[in-house]
């Protein structure tokens, strides 16, 4: 049993043993450094516990052996600083030891060619070939430890500044001399360009590092080509209208020169004696030129000569241009922005491409190029601006004449709007309101606007929206309560997103313009019929009417007392009968009623008084009037009680004058005195009787002056 269970035992003691040795060395990597070291490197790189690696190295054609120590806290790698000699053959074997053992990795071999590896050359010179067009020389100096008499294989890369595409050539070289030279042709003119170097001994799987990049540039040559368009100017100048050039390396052509001027010169189509020149460095000048048709001709030129020359027609003001374009699209690739356009004319195979921002501010300066023998136009997404609209227009030519062009909008990538549409509300009434808002200016709104958005909200209440289409700048709001207050704000929209412009409040109105035109007219129709009706009663019964408006009045110039004047005026007022009325011993006013004709006899007529005034001297007549003494007031006839006016009574005893008295009355007045116990005493008033209401301007109501002096003098001067 003890057996067995030892036997049970022991593979399971050696497992865990074997568990507690370090990791076999693998992946065994050597590199010769010419002249410098021998570096070999493995896996695994670290070690949790501390682990140290010896290296055992046998050289072949020497039989000798020599071992190189590191633990795993300097890394996996070690390296040989003695008896470097090749050529030679290296056996190598890696040991790992721990507290628990020694584990050996597998044994390698190592040619040493194979694994040398050398140092970048140095280059020192990038220059052209005095005499020779489209190339450099590249001079460099060898490696310092690259193996003498041994063969180097270089790889050479170049590229222009402008570009970031590298291209590479190879070539070979002995370490026989020191500087070696490298002749880099198919260059373009008049262009530089950076060149790095890297080299390897051949049969070495080892690479050096590249060099430190150089710069050279070539020579240059005669101006090739150049492209020529121009932009015509509505506006006219002095008469003569204004056309710009635009001037340009031809397509397709390198940068082969450094241009020093352009040569221009022009005339009328059917007068060439008129021929105008210019020479400028400009790349986009102006010309003035007349109605009719023009032919421009520029060549550039440099120190090396002159460019083939460039011919451009420019069309007569009144001449109508040929169309051809029928429809034209855009799309977009994953680096390029394509357009695409349709024509039914076979005939015309190159077309002129223009592209500019279409911003708000002045126009930028306008980019070109000719296209031939296709229909379509490609353009690098990086060489356009985001968020930026382009108007790109297609114009056909036709040998020497250019046509109708057709143009469309573009963008390379669009966004959300920087700001919303400025709101603002018209027209508000009971239920309805006009909502206008402005366009995003141009250089705000990042892409096209597919549609606009109004949303409204009365207070406290439910969100609603509207969309409509881009070209509608102005919405009518409809079903809103009346005397309520909303807010309001529409949302731009593009297909990356939208904004919201600002919040405007409103309140609809309480009552319309329209009812109160209602209203009005309601009330003013009823006034006019009701008018209309009036007028019509008084026209078919004119005397009610007349009775209704106007009531009869009596007329003062026909009452009797206009018969009064004379004698008989003066036979009527005996005063004397007012002397018995009066109880002297009293000087109490006895109460005086009045018949009731009295009114319409004391009516004067005024016409007849003033007439016999008239006649008299007006001195005598106020003479008479006044008597020169003191006056009394005697109260109105109509009065059923009369005022004691003065306080003096006369010898004669208190009189008493009582107004509008007739004969055969004053005798019932004298029978009946008013005791002083009731209040009627010769300073006090007598009791007034109702006035009559067609009288009360009348002279009833009027007071007189009368003379202090007595009804005999009174009598006798009347």
């Amino acid at each position: 049993t003890m057996w067995a269970w030892t036997l049970w035992l022991l593979p399971l003691l050696c497992k865990f043993g074997l568990a507690d040795l370090p990791d076999k060395p693998e992946n065994i990597s050597c590199v010769f450094y010419y002249t410098k070291n021998f570096t070999c490197t493995w896996s695994p790189e670290k070690e949790a516990n501390f682990i140290s690696y010896t290296v055992r190295r046998t050289l072949c054609y020497l039989r000798k052996n020599d071992t190189c120590i590191s633990t795993s806290e300097n890394g996996s790698s070690c390296s040989f600083y003695s008896r470097l000699t090749p050529p030679d053959i290296y056996i190598i074997q890696v040991e790992a030891e721990n507290a628990y053992g020694i584990i050996k990795s597998d044994i390698t071999y190592w040619d040493l060619y194979t694994v040398a590896k050398i140092e970048p050359p140095k280059i020192f010179s990038v220059k052209p070939v005095l005499g020779l067009k489209q190339m450099v020389q590249v001079k460099w100096t060898q490696p310092v430890l690259a193996p003498k008499s041994s063969t180097l294989n270089y790889t050479l890369r170049f590229r222009s500044v402008n570009s970031t595409h590298w291209m590479e050539v190879n070539f070979t070289r002995s370490c026989v001399n020191e500087e070696e030279a490298y002749n880099l042709t198919g260059l373009q003119a008049f262009t530089e360009y950076v060149v790095a170097l890297q080299c390897v001994v051949n049969k070495s799987r080892f690479w050096s590092g590249w060099s430190q990049e150089k710069r050279g540039i070539t020579v240059e040559e005669a101006p090739h080509g150049l492209d020529l368009w121009r932009v015509l100017r509505s506006d006219k100048v002095d008469g003569k209208r204004p056309v710009q050039l635009l001037l340009k390396k031809a397509k397709g052509t390198p940068v082969l020169e450094k241009v020093l001027g352009y040569n221009i010169w022009y005339f009328p189509e059917n007068n060439t004696n008129l021929t105008k020149t210019m020479n400028t460095t400009n790349q986009q000048p102006e010309l003035y030129l007349g109605n009719q048709t023009y032919w421009i001709h520029v060549i550039s030129y440099n120190s090396l000569g002159k460019s083939p020359e460039a011919t451009l027609r420019i069309p007569a003001i009144d001449e109508k241009l040929f169309q051809c374009i029928e429809a034209m699209h855009t799309s977009l690739t994953q680096d390029q922005l394509v357009v695409e356009w349709q024509s039914s004319a076979l005939e015309v195979d190159t077309w002129m491409v223009e592209w500019v921002p279409d911003l708000d501010s002045k126009p930028l300066a306008i980019s070109w190029e000719s296209v031939s023998h296709t229909r379509n136009w490609t353009i690098q997404q990086d060489e356009l601006k985001p968020f930026w609209c382009y108007n790109i227009s297609v114009y056909p030519m036709l040998q020497n004449r250019v046509g109708e062009p057709y143009s469309i909008q573009a963008y390379v990538k669009e966004g959300v709007p920087s700001e919303g549409p400025k709101t603002k509300v018209e027209n508000i009434g009971v239920r309805t309101v006009t909502i206008t808002w402005k366009e995003i200016p141009k250089h705000q709104r990042n892409g096209f606007i597919n549609n606009y958005t109004i949303f409204y909200q009365a207070e406290d209440g439910k969100e609603f929206s509207k969309t409509v289409n881009s070209s509608i700048l102005q919405y009518d709001l409809e079903s809103l309560t009346r005397k309520t207050s909303y807010t309001v704000w529409v949302k731009a929209s593009t297909s990356a997103g939208g904004v919201d412009g600002p919040r405007i409040n409103f309140k609809t109105l309480s009552i319309s313009v329209f009812e109160i035109f209602l209203v009005t007219s309601l009330v003013g129709g009823g006034l006019l019929i009701l008018i209309i009706l009036t007028v019509a009663y008084g026209i078919k019964k004119p005397n009610k009417l007349k009775h209704l408006c106007w009531p009869d009045v009596p007329n003062p110039a026909e009452s009797s007392i206009a018969t009064w004047c004379g004698d008989d005026f003066k036979g009527k007022l005996n005063l004397k009968e007012f002397d018995d009325s009066v109880n002297r011993e009293d000087g109490i006013l006895k109460p005086c009623y009045s018949p009731n004709d009295l009114i319409d006899k004391l009516v004067v007529n005024f016409e007849s008084f003033l007439e016999v005034v008239s006649t008299e001297d007006p001195g005598k007549v106020w003479e008479n009037i006044l008597g020169g003494e003191k006056n009394e007031y005697v109260a109105s006839p109509n009065r059923p009680y009369c005022l004691a006016v003065s306080a003096e009574i006369p010898p004669g005893g208190p009189q008493c004058l009582c107004s509008g008295m007739l004969e055969g009355t004053c005798p019932e007045a004298r029978e009946q005195l008013l005791p002083p116990a009731q209040g009627f005493g010769p300073d006090h008033l007598c009791e007034e009787g109702a006035p009559n209401p067609y009288l009360k301007n009348s002279v009833t109501t009027r007071e007189f002056l009368v003379s202090e002096k007595r009804p005999e003098q009174i009598h006798r001067e009347v």
